[in-house]
């Protein structure tokens, strides 16, 4: 096993990082959970990825109540407040210095159990808070990226809810291993019923005669960059329907662009090696203006 200071690092800043768990802050070669903990025994943990813009934690509140309502659809019972939480995201924000250009990894997961296994009966020390700030730009460009259709189908309702944010993501990693190997950014993931749902880690945006089209969040994330995204479309004449889109229809899309909290809007300019556009498009560069000047003046302020 290579040693940490072997390894190099997107951002060398992310180093001597302090990372957040249960209440005490540790280096981040010391960062570590048991072997006993939920997250490593079956991924039984919910997660939120959160963005810091220029001294404020955008969408703390919605990406908070997303982690609890995620922790009681997986009947967690020891599930900390909504104010120990922020105080947590402060102090290591704080701790680390971090005022823009970071983004957090929030995690909760049921916590230690007693002995290996898969029944939160042996969950009895109560629930695991990490919080993981790195520095780290959006992860795509936002001038455009190539996607391919993964093979990987969505799961819906029917196998587990994609409105429960949790740890468990091998279809995800799994399409991404295919986007990797094809040599391009991200893997579109279609529904059990063969209808695009969401990429690999972002939602779907086309706009199809002029008309912004996502689909519907039964098969994906209902991600809270994508319900900003469609409220700012509203807002500025654009509209924005909800519905079933084919894949015949991401291939003929005037435009397409992902949204999330590691990508932000980024245009797709490839699909499955079809050129949707040699450039954003209008509306799409319209939205990500948008969403940038949304980043300036909505947030919570990050406190002591």
């Amino acid at each position: 096993m290579k040693q940490e200071q072997e390894v190099l690092l997107p951002d060398e800043r992310n180093r001597d990082i302090k990372i957040w768990i249960d209440g005490v802050l540790y280096p981040r070669d010391e960062a570590k959970v048991s072997v006993f903990d939920s997250s490593v025994q079956g991924g039984d943990a919910v997660w939120e990825g959160i963005r810091v813009y220029d001294g404020r934690v955008f969408g703390l509140d919605e990406h908070i109540e997303r982690m609890h309502n995620s922790a009681k659809a997986m009947a967690f019972t020891d599930i900390p407040s909504k104010e120990y939480i922020e105080q947590a995201i402060f102090e290591t924000l704080n701790a680390n210095g971090m005022k823009d250009g970071a983004h957090i990894r929030l995690t909760l997961t049921r916590g230690r159990k007693t002995s290996s296994g898969m029944s939160p009966h042996f969950n009895q020390y109560g629930s695991t808070l990490i919080v993981l700030a790195e520095w780290k730009a959006p992860v795509y460009n936002s001038d455009g990226i190539r996607i391919i259709t993964s093979a990987i189908r969505r799961n819906n309702a029917s196998c587990v809810d994609s409105k429960i944010h949790h740890n468990n993501l091998i279809n995800n990693i799994l399409a991404k291993i295919e986007a990797n190997v094809a040599g391009v950014d991200a893997a579109l993931m279609l529904d059990m019923n063969g209808f695009a749902s969401e990429c690999n880690g972002t939602n779907l945006f086309i706009v199809h005669r002029g008309e912004l089209l996502t689909p519907h969040a039964d098969s994906c994330l209902p991600g809270i960059t994508r319900r900003k995204v469609i409220k700012l479309a509203k807002e500025s004449g654009i509209g924005c329907l909800e519905r079933n889109i084919s894949i015949s229809e991401v291939y003929s899309a005037q435009e397409v662009f992902v949204t999330g909290s590691m990508g932000e809007l980024s245009p797709v300019l490839m699909v499955d090696g079809r050129e949707i556009a040699k450039e954003a498009g209008g509306i799409t560069r319209k939205l990500q203006e948008l969403f940038r000047e949304l980043t300036k003046k909505e947030g919570t302020v990050i406190g002591g």
